[in-house]
C-alpha cells in the first residue's frame, strides 16, 4: 500500500466513520455500519469494497452477514499511522455518536441476547 492511497482511504468521511468502528470492535458487520452510520446498505459496502479492494480492511462471510476487519498484514507504517489516527478521533464527534448508536443496536451479529 502507497501512503496516498491510505491517505485518499482516509479523506472519506463514511469510510473514516466505518473504519472507527471496526477498530473499535475489532471487527464490524455492514449491517451494524448501516445502523450505526444510518447509511443505506449498498452505500456502506461500495466503500467498504473500495478499502478491502485497497488492501486497508479483510472481510469474512457468516451466513448472510458480511464482517469486516482491519488488514493485520498492513505494513507497519500504515497500521501504525490508522492506529495513530484512530486514536486522535475517537473522542471526537460523529465518532462517538456512531459508537454510541451501535450500542443501542438489538440483534446484533454475534452478541448474545440477554434474556
Amino acid at each position: 500500500m502507497k501512503p496516498e492511497v491510505l491517505f485518499n482511504l482516509l479523506s472519506d468521511t463514511t469510510r473514516l466513520r466505518c473504519l472507527m468502528l471496526i477498530q473499535a470492535e475489532d471487527e464490524a458487520c455492514v449491517c451494524e455500519m448501516t445502523f450505526a452510520l444510518n447509511e443505506s446498505q449498498p452505500k456502506i459496502s461500495r466503500h467498504l469494497a473500495l478499502m478491502r479492494d485497497a488492501g486497508l480492511v479483510v472481510a469474512r462471510r457468516e451466513g448472510t452477514w458480511m464482517h469486516y476487519r482491519i488488514d493485520p498484514d498492513l505494513p507497519s507504517w500504515a497500521s501504525g499511522s490508522l492506529q495513530q489516527v484512530l486514536q486522535q478521533l475517537e473522542p471526537l464527534q460523529p465518532y462517538q455518536d456512531d459508537r454510541k448508536r451501535l450500542g443501542e443496536m438489538t440483534g446484533r451479529p454475534g452478541v448474545p441476547a440477554c434474556g
